[in-house]
């Protein structure tokens, strides 16, 4: 199938549906095209080929994707009979017993599972270099990072391997893989996309699950078949509006949308980005968007540290459940350096730490909230510069010290809104010098998704990316 790159996901399924296609064709043709370029990438850390050549050969679900090319992070939710390592030496045998809940929503939406995407070691940082698998490039510069922690996910859809796939989004990692990538990447609402009962509530729900996309239109249609309530699900969603796929299609009226391209580190954001979000606002206010440059005033060291010992605890806990299925302590070179100092530093926040961060983190955002209410969208970069070189942060070679401040530099946006739960999408609108794609990153008022859904389409038409091809284009 020579133009199976060329289509989106639900595109994909139309021919499917019209018996233009088969499954199984699809199958191939994704097969066929990590063959040609994840040796590049490598992007793809487990390959069931034969497992989806039997899925696209049987009955598949009647849903929104089916026959579609899928891929799942290595790390987090389940896929029975498959390894999830989490990027990590020490989980490298480590195979999953069944779906996760999550896994068996996607089933149901009748895409077929291909593999696992690669993740950084257990979602840590916010690049894929890891020790067990090596780095995953960006398609668009093969020499330079393609962000993390989804960030196979993100470099094999940007590549044309599949359209869509899986990620997950603690402080930025949806969003980050897809600004460096040039894919639409929406990081939906706490517990939106739940992978209740059969999971667990990680990080107090700052962590979430979606997937990255090329289109507004499959983000907004998986969100649809995924983000339903479970229920006892711990945090209560006001009802949706409708249809996300329908929002696409929807004008979003004039918008009040605040804009700032200040950092929380009071540091300049790249010149090349500072561009694109000032010609983002410009396009905006064209458009008839009430756009004003105004801060949010939040005071970004204060939840810095409610979060620190909140995130150390989770960690250890975490780890806990790693170590309970492994069945033994990790030796120190089973970890990455950063992991192993993150480990040992973790299990030193006591729980009156823990839940003195975890209290100050709800103060503090629910004033974050309240600054909010005057906008319906609040727009910055996601990243402060373009994609760095691969090694700017290899856990590998950069001391953990080094690769905090580095991250923090990196991607001082994204954080904030996984602790305050509101919905929070990077768009594609830019391009360095370098051929490096920049995103820029639009938060809605919490729930409101659809928002979000009707700008990124009307924005799709206004600042295309579609025809947009990275250097390694399968």
């Amino acid at each position: 199938m020579q133009d199976y790159s060329s289509h989106d996901a639900l595109g994909l399924a139309q021919l499917v549906r019209t018996r233009a296609v088969s499954p199984a064709e699809l199958v191939e043709a994704a097969i066929a095209r990590i063959e040609a370029v994840d040796g590049t990438i490598n992007a793809v850390v487990h390959r069931d080929f034969d497992g989806a050549r039997a899925a696209a050969a049987g009955p598949l679900p009647d849903g929104p994707f089916a026959g579609v090319p899928f891929l799942v992070k290595d790390f987090g939710i389940g896929v029975a009979g498959w390894r999830n390592t989490s990027g990590s030496r020490f989980c490298a045998d480590m195979i999953d017993a069944e779906d996760s809940g999550l896994t068996r929503r996607y089933r149901d939406t009748g895409v077929v599972l291909l593999g696992r995407g690669a993740s950084s070691e257990y979602g840590i940082i916010g690049n894929v270099e890891t020790s067990l698998f090596g780095p995953t490039r960006n398609p668009w510069d093969p020499g330079h990072i393609a962000g993390g922690s989804s960030g196979g996910s993100a470099a094999a859809v940007a590549a044309g391997i599949v359209p869509m796939a899986h990620a997950s989004d603690g402080l930025g990692s949806i969003r980050i893989p897809a600004a460096c990538c040039g894919l639409v990447g929406m990081k939906p609402t706490r517990d939106r996309v739940p992978n209740l009962p059969d999971g667990f509530d990680y990080a107090m729900g700052f962590c979430v699950d979606h997937v990255v996309t090329r289109s507004v239109r499959d983000s907004a249609a998986m969100l649809d078949a995924t983000g339903i309530p479970e229920p006892g699900s711990p945090y209560a969603l006001p009802a949706k509006d409708g249809s996300y796929l329908d929002d696409v299609a929807r004008s979003p009226g004039r918008l009040r949308i605040g804009w700032s391209p200040e950092t929380p580190t009071g540091n300049p954001i790249d010149p090349e980005v500072a561009a694109v979000l000032a010609h983002t606002a410009e396009t905006l206010a064209a458009l008839g968007h009430d756009v004003r440059e105004e801060s949010l005033g939040v005071d970004h060291r204060a939840i810095a540290r409610a979060r620190a010992p909140v995130s150390a605890a989770n960690f250890a806990a975490g780890m806990r459940r790693v170590i309970d299925r492994v069945g033994r302590e990790p030796r120190e070179d089973e970890l990455e350096p950063m992991t192993w100092a993150a480990l040992q530093g973790a299990r030193q926040v006591t729980g009156e730490q823990a839940f003195w961060g975890y209290q100050e983190l709800r103060k503090l955002t629910r004033g974050v909230l309240q600054r909010f209410a005057p906008y319906d969208v609040y727009l910055t970069p996601v990243m402060s510069m373009p994609p760095p070189p691969i090694g700017f942060s290899d856990p590998a070679t950069v001391s953990p010290r080094e690769i905090g401040k580095r991250q923090i530099a990196l991607y001082p946006f994204a954080a904030l809104f996984n602790f305050t739960g509101q919905p929070s999408l990077s768009l594609p609108l830019g391009m360095s010098a370098g051929g490096l794609p920049i995103g820029m990153m639009f938060t809605a008022r919490y729930a409101d998704e659809g928002t979000l859904y009707r700008l990124a389409g009307q924005l799709e038409k206004e600042m295309p990316w579609a025809q947009r091809r990275p250097k390694v284009w399968a």
